[in-house]
Parts: structure tokens; C-alpha cells; sequence
């Protein structure tokens, strides 16, 4: 008789093989506490529920034929798209807990508060979905996260809110669009111990360089509080660059680039059990400081390093520091999935002749030009005032703006990153965008004529009108390959630089 299926897996017992039950997420979390612990990566303890779980939380209510005429009904035009999620939703968050699975999320939770020495242990609970025949998929940022959930009630609403947000909208349409069975699809949830790093700081850190694909480069964005502000490009973050050939070289301090953010506000704890956290302002001592000091950033840096070798690929890792013990932590890490997938075929590039006045500037993201009408859009609810091929500007950009950012010529935000979603997103999408331009939304007016320029180096410009400009094709394969340089001096020194950057200097 084969043994059952198991409800529940330590993370030291998943895997990268562990994706059918526990989802991308979570089985690259287990992959490494199992083989990089002991390198010195540090991972906060926990566990996940598996694929399993899900389909008897479903089974228990009788949810699959619910789920099945939902869908049907939204395929044949009978309902819309929100009302079908919403109807999902609501079936999902109103249905009791299996009282197998109950007991073995509690059980769960109760041996992580004993590892951890806390009773209530604070904790984070982040969705992991999977499609059992296609382990390769990973269906990242389409569910929900919840943060500082503590105790067995919190956790298990948190759990089921989990289970809830398989039928976002945004999640519905992305299966839909990639031609998967929504009855195919089971979640998977991660439940981490808590790095408090709203008493500190948290950021998103790349083992390539995101704009070029430079591979020698690790980049690292951080901010104060909770890390979902820098993920969301909620804030402008700092940056720090860093050489990976000299890390493993005593007495060299390779940091390129360092540039501080503005870093507005924090997300800290707050006391509401229904919101858990809230986002207060930062000090004028928080706003002029660095959340990362250099040695910390090389740490995070040799990390980032080991986690690449480990999965042979780059790779995109969230940290985070806790204010309580001054340790770092990886929270989360997955391949990264736009510069190390791009080919070597054809290039463009772009030429300005003339252009109109200097409007609004930021980090750019891309290398192309694009003219176009401004679209202001506050709220992705408001998807129904954007006009296809306009040029959408907002504050910042998660999850739920992608169905419009997928119709936009170009994206401008005022806040964010090189590593904020909107960033992320406009790679994937191919669009040129400019981030963390801060005044945007008040300097550029809806139907406004402008030019959008990534074309000019790190800095993203927006001009009044549309400007003239040249592009060209370019065979990337026939270029010339360049003649190495030898350098009779070692990067040990950082100078400033205007706008607030560090340089490294020969």
C-alpha cells in the first residue's frame, strides 16, 4: 500500500526536485537550506504546505465543479472577469478548514515557535503555486503574500487567503493567456519565520547586470522597513554595484556604484490584526543614510555569487536585515529571467536629432526611444481609461497593473528602482521605461505630447513633443569582439560622485 501523500514538508526536506508539490518558490527556498547553509548563506526557518493540501482543502468542500462552472461561465461571455473572481474568491475564503489539514498546519507552526524560542512566533506566509504537469512553471507574482501573521487563527485565515488569491483576477487572466487548466494548478504555501527588518532594512539583490546583462555585476537595491516597498518600487531605494572577479581578493573593497535613494517611507509592524503592517515616514537621519554598510554589501555580494554557482544561472534574491540581531537573511531567490534569456541577434539603436524641452528624468530602464500621448491611470481599476500604444504614467506599478502595462508604448513611475516591478516588468515586456522620476505624476499632464529616452545612458529623459530621432538595426553577431585592456592598478578606492554615487576609482 503506497504511503500517503504528506500534507506538510520542512524546508530541509524540499528540494529543486520538490516543484510539483510545493511550488517554484518554495522548493528553491528548501534547495538552499539543504546546500548552501552551510556555506554561510543564512535562510530563515520554516515550512510548506504541499499540492496535496490544496486539492483536499478543495475536496473537502466540494469546490472543483464550483471552480469548473466559474470558469465556464466566464469563457462563454456570461460573466465578467471580476465578477468571476470575486464569486472564486468568496467560495474559496468561506469554505472550513479539512480538520486533517488544520491540525497539521498548527502542529507545523507550534514545532517552528519552539525552533525559534518564541511562542506566537511572528511569520510570513507567501503563496507558491505549481501545475503538477508542468513543474517548470512558476507563476511568480500572481498570488498573495501576508506579513507578521502571528498564531495559529492568523495563520490558518492567512493560509486560506492564500488559497483565495489562485483566483486574483491578474492570476486568472495569466493562466488563461498561458493556456493552462485552472483545475491543474494547486498552491502550495511557505511559512517563513519573520526577519524583522522593519527594524532595519530589506531590498532585491541580482547576480547581473539588469540593464545590460553584464555578468560580472552584482546589483543591490535596499531601502528601510519591510522589503515589499522596494519590490513594489513603493520608494526610491539606494543602490550599490559590485565586482564580482575581486570579491575573493583580500584587501579590495570592489564596489562600483553607490547611489543613495530618497527611501520616503518604511513598512514597519503595526498593531491591526487585519492589517499587519503600514508604511510610516522615514527620518531625515533614515533619508541620508545608507541602509547597507560596504561590509555588508560585500557579504550579500559573495552570496549572491554562491547562490548563482549553486543554480548555474543568474539569479533574482530578495534580503533582509533584522534590526534584533543585525543579521542578514535570504528571504527568496529564483532565475532571473529577461537579460540571461535575451539572444545575440539583432540590436537597435537609437539617435536624437532634436527634441523639445527637458520635462522629467529617472533611471532608465531598456535603450530604446519612444513618442507617444500621456496616459495618467491611478488605480489599475481605472484599466478602461487607458488607450492602447499611449505612454502610462503613475506613481508605482505591482501585480495588478500588468494587463495595462502590456498595452502601454513606454512606462513612466515616480517611484522605484532598478529592481522594483515596474522595472521588472517593462524588461519583460520589451518597453522602455523611466523609474524613480519622483514628479512625474505632477510634471506630465494627460494627452500630453512627450518623447520617452532611454537611449542616453543610465538616466531615462522625458522631452516636451515628440522628438526626431533615428533608429537602426544592428547584427550583434557580426560585431567586432574588443581587444582586452590591461589595468596595472586594483580597485581599492571609492570616490564620490555627483548625484549622490560612489565611483570606483583605478
Amino acid at each position: 500500500m503506497s504511503k500517503p501523500a504528506p500534507l506538510i514538508l520542512p524546508f530541509e526536506s524540499v528540494d529543486r526536485s520538490s516543484v510539483a508539490q510545493v511550488g517554484g518558490k518554495n522548493a528553491s527556498l528548501g534547495a538552499m537550506v539543504r546546500n548552501l547553509g552551510g556555506r554561510g548563506v543564512r535562510m530563515p526557518p520554516g515550512f510548506a504546505t504541499t499540492a496535496e493540501a490544496y486539492w483536499r482543502f478543495l475536496d473537502a468542500s466540494s469546490l472543483r465543479p464550483v471552480i469548473a462552472a466559474a470558469i465556464s461561465d466566464w469563457t462563454m461571455g456570461k460573466a465578467s472577469l471580476p465578477d468571476t473572481g470575486a464569486r472564486l474568491r468568496a467560495a474559496l475564503l468561506a469554505a472550513p478548514w479539512p480538520e486533517e489539514n488544520a491540525e497539521a498546519i498548527r502542529a507545523a507552526y507550534r514545532a517552528l515557535c519552539a525552533r525559534i524560542g518564541k511562542p506566537d512566533a511572528d511569520v510570513a506566509v507567501r503563496s507558491s503555486a505549481t501545475a503538477e504537469d508542468l513543474p517548470d512553471a512558476s507563476f511568480a507574482g500572481q498570488q498573495e503574500s501576508f506579513l507578521n501573521i502571528r498564531g495559529e487563527a492568523a495563520l490558518l485565515e492567512a493560509c486560506r487567503r492564500c488559497y483565495a488569491s489562485l483566483f486574483t483576477d491578474r492570476a486568472i487572466s495569466y493562466r488563461q493567456t498561458k493556456g493552462f487548466d485552472h483545475l491543474r494548478v494547486a498552491l502550495s504555501i511557505g511559512v517563513q519565520q519573520m526577519v524583522r527588518s522593519d527594524l532595519a532594512g530589506a531590498g532585491v539583490m541580482f547576480s547581473i547586470d539588469t540593464e545590460t546583462g553584464f555578468d560580472k555585476v552584482v546589483l543591490i537595491n535596499g531601502a528601510w522597513g519591510l522589503g515589499e516597498n522596494v519590490v513594489q518600487g513603493a520608494v526610491d531605494p539606494d543602490e550599490h554595484q559590485v565586482f564580482k572577479p575581486l570579491l575573493d581578493q583580500p584587501g579590495t573593497v570592489p564596489i562600483l556604484e553607490k547611489r543613495l535613494g530618497g527611501k520616503a517611507q518604511k513598512m514597519i509592524y503595526a498593531q491591526d490584526g487585519e492589517h499587519p503592517t503600514r508604511n510610516i515616514p522615514t527620518t531625515p537621519a533614515e533619508r541620508s543614510a545608507f541602509v547597507l554598510a560596504d561590509t555588508e554589501v560585500l557579504a550579500l555580494s559573495r552570496w549572491a555569487v554562491a547562490i548563482e554557482a549553486h543554480y548555474g544561472c543568474p539569479m533574482d534574491m530578495e534580503w533582509a536585515k533584522d534590526g534584533e540581531s543585525g543579521e542578514i537573511f535570504i528571504v527568496q531567490a529564483r532565475p532571473e529571467t529577461v537579460q540571461s534569456r535575451l539572444g545575440s541577434g539583432a540590436l537597435r539603436s537609437f539617435r536624437i536629432n532634436s527634441k523639445g524641452a527637458l520635462l522629467v528624468t529617472g533611471l532608465a530602464i531598456g535603450d530604446a526611444v519612444v513618442a507617444g500621448q500621456v496616459c495618467r491611470i491611478d488605480s489599475p481599476r481605472d484599466i478602461d481609461r487607458f488607450v492602447d500604444g499611449a505612454i502610462l504614467v503613475t506613481t508605482a506599478t505591482d501585480p495588478d497593473w500588468v494587463p495595462i502595462m502590456k498595452r502601454a508604448a513606454a512606462i513612466v513611475t515616480d517611484h522605484g528602482g532598478r529592481t522594483s516591478h515596474a522595472a521588472i516588468v517593462s524588461r519583460e515586456l520589451g518597453l522602455p521605461a523611466i523609474v524613480g522620476t519622483e514628479t512625474a505624476t505632477r510634471d506630465l499632464q494627460a494627452g500630453q505630447e512627450v518623447t520617452v529616452s532611454c537611449a542616453e545612458g543610465d538616466e531615462g529623459f522625458v522631452y516636451e513633443g515628440r522628438a526626431q530621432f533615428e533608429t537602426r538595426e544592428l547584427d550583434a553577431s557580426a560585431a567586432p569582439r574588443p581587444r582586452p585592456r590591461s589595468c596595472s592598478t586594483s580597485p581599492t578606492l571609492l570616490r564620490p560622485s555627483a548625484g549622490g554615487a560612489c565611483r570606483l576609482m583605478g
